[in-house]
């Protein structure tokens, strides 16, 4: 009975483990609100800063496989490159050595001991969250108590192995896993792959490490084997993506394969030649200084060669990418995918991406529309018609993808977004709505065979040009969040109302004058309400972004 409940004492512990991280991660991704979503825009200037920025949010969400399956998301997505991947796995590697630091603290004083100052970080946690108005406040309690719930679990499996560390079990299987490279690197990949967390996996170690019942070369080998075990989770992710995701994975795999063969040789022969240094026992610090300089050095030692890991990703996984494969013809689907969940603040980018994308292709949509009512083409109607169908479908997804976002773990300010964005995919829609309605219309003038006046057509393209301009300020107000587009849509939404009062006066005029059809009339007439409900709407979406900027 009292094996079966330090069992379950391990468990437990390393259940409060693994919360506690993720506890912690979801509010340090909270608090750092807009920060995270600024590093998208870092990620795409240089590869270098791609790696920075792989650290930070590894550092930040406490998983580098939670970042990796990101990555994978953001390559299918067409966001970022196979060379600024490359960049964020690295980066990703070395900040997830954070979490090794975080469970060694144990080591640095007694005063740092869990059972010292964990119990004091939950409860100035709770009353945090319990008490606290703003919402920042209550991340930062959230952070305190997913600390605390950590080192608790860290205490649980500690003082569960501690009854065993004389046990010769545990000699003899670390003597056989130093012993042999192969099975050591093997284990660790194994439990990592298991519960798909290298993190976990390597705080599992050092707990271990910290009751003294670990060696240098066992320790050494099964740190390489989980940080190779952690791509497992992004192979896994990227079935089911286009070819350029999975060269992401690849790279992945192979970036930390390379780096274990060459550490695991130099350490094997280094091993070989002082004896005494693989048989002694490691602490949990030393396992943190092992695996900080692995993949530091690692980084550093294949940077340069980034191409090499891309062309090697190629060669792995054949075919060109899908991007040079399609005919400028082919109307794309959004690429929303659920992989970047992982971080609610660069979904709610990848959200954005889209958008803009739908609110770009609702343009293409209007400038089809308008050239099939100026040339009176079939073609130019048929091809608006088609792309009618596109937009309706990125509505569907968008709004589904949104839905999904708005269950994460959020700020006040980004569920605002969330609803604001919903909007904003309804408006996009319904600008293109009214361009199938133009569309509609076009295709009566032609049937008819209707030839519209000068002065008319000088009017149609007077101010379908005011329109588009309106429609791309408020998709570049989205897009980069500016004021200025914002005021640009409300000048021009007032140029247009004002236009379309005197076009309409003009058409009464032709027709007291019989200059015009009464069949011509009513179509002339609803191309213009069409052309005004356009702007309308445009003037919803640059509203939105007002209201999020405070004005």
């Amino acid at each position: 009975m009292e094996h079966i409940r330090m069992l379950f004492q391990f468990i437990g512990g390393l259940g409060m483990f693994l919360y506690g991280m993720n506890v912690m991660a979801d509010g340090l991704q909270k608090s750092a609100g807009g920060r995270m979503k600024n590093l998208m825009g870092v990620l795409m200037k240089h590869r270098l800063m791609a790696v920075l920025v792989g650290a930070a949010v590894t550092a930040i969400i406490q998983s580098s496989s939670a970042t990796t399956v990101m990555v994978v998301g953001f390559v299918n997505a067409g966001i970022i490159s196979l060379f600024q991947a490359v960049g964020v796995i690295m980066g990703a590697n070395i900040g997830t050595t954070i979490t090794a630091w975080i469970v060694s603290m144990s080591e640095w004083g007694s005063f740092l001991k869990p059972e010292s100052f964990a119990p004091l970080l939950i409860g100035i946690g709770a009353f945090v969250l319990l008490f606290a108005k703003r919402e920042g406040k209550k991340d930062v309690g959230s952070i305190l108590i997913g600390f605390g719930v950590l080192f608790v679990g860290l205490s649980f499996m500690s003082d569960a192995i501690k009854p065993y560390r004389d046990a010769p079990v545990f000699a003899r299987a670390f003597q056989v896993l130093g012993g042999n490279p192969i099975l050591g690197i093997l284990t660790g990949l194994v439990v990592t792959a298991i519960i798909q967390s290298s993190s976990a996996s390597v705080g599992i170690l050092q707990t271990l490490a910290a009751n003294g019942v670990v060696n240098w070369n066992s320790a050494v080998y099964i740190t390489l084997g989980q940080n190779i075990g952690t791509c497992v989770t992004a192979l896994l992710s990227s079935v089911g993506a286009n070819r350029t995701a999975r060269r992401a994975a690849i790279i992945h795999l192979l970036f930390n394969v390379t780096g274990a063969v060459v550490f695991g040789t130099l350490m094997f022969l280094l091993f070989h030649l002082y004896g005494a240094l693989g048989s002694r026992t490691i602490t949990s610090v030393e396992i943190s200084i092992f695996h900080t300089i692995f993949n530091v050095t690692n980084t550093v030692l294949l940077y340069p060669f980034a191409g090499w890991l891309v062309r090697m990703s190629g060669i792995l996984v054949k075919g060109e990418n899908e991007e040079d494969e399609k005919s400028e013809e082919d109307l794309e689907l959004p690429h929303l995918d659920s992989r970047i969940l992982e971080s609610p603040s660069f979904a709610l980018q990848n959200a954005v991406h889209e958008i803009v994308r739908m609110g770009e292709l609702s343009m293409r949509h209007a400038e089809t529309a308008f050239e099939a009512l100026r040339t009176g083409s079939q073609k130019r109607v048929d091809k608006a018609f088609k792309i009618e169908e596109t937009v309706n479908e990125y509505e569907k997804i968008i709004s589904e993808y949104l839905a999904k976002i708005s269950m994460t773990s959020l700020t006040d300010r980004q569920r605002q977004q969330v609803a604001n964005l919903m909007y904003t995919v309804s408006d996009v829609e319904r600008m293109s709505d009214h361009c199938d309605n133009i569309a509609e219309l076009a295709q009566e003038a032609i049937q008819g065979k209707m030839q519209f006046s000068m002065e008319a057509q000088r009017g149609f393209s007077e101010m379908s040009g005011l329109v588009l301009d309106s429609m791309r300020a408020a998709v570049l107000a989205r897009k980069q969040e500016k004021m200025a587009y914002v005021r640009q849509v409300s000048q021009l939404e007032e140029e247009i109302d004002e236009l379309e009062e005197e076009l309409r006066t003009g058409h009464v005029d032709r027709l007291s004058r019989q200059q015009c059809s009464a069949a011509k009339g009513v179509i002339y007439l609803e191309v213009l309400s069409n052309l005004e409900r356009i702007t309308d709407h445009a003037y919803n979406i640059a509203g939105y972004v007002a209201e999020e900027k405070g004005e």
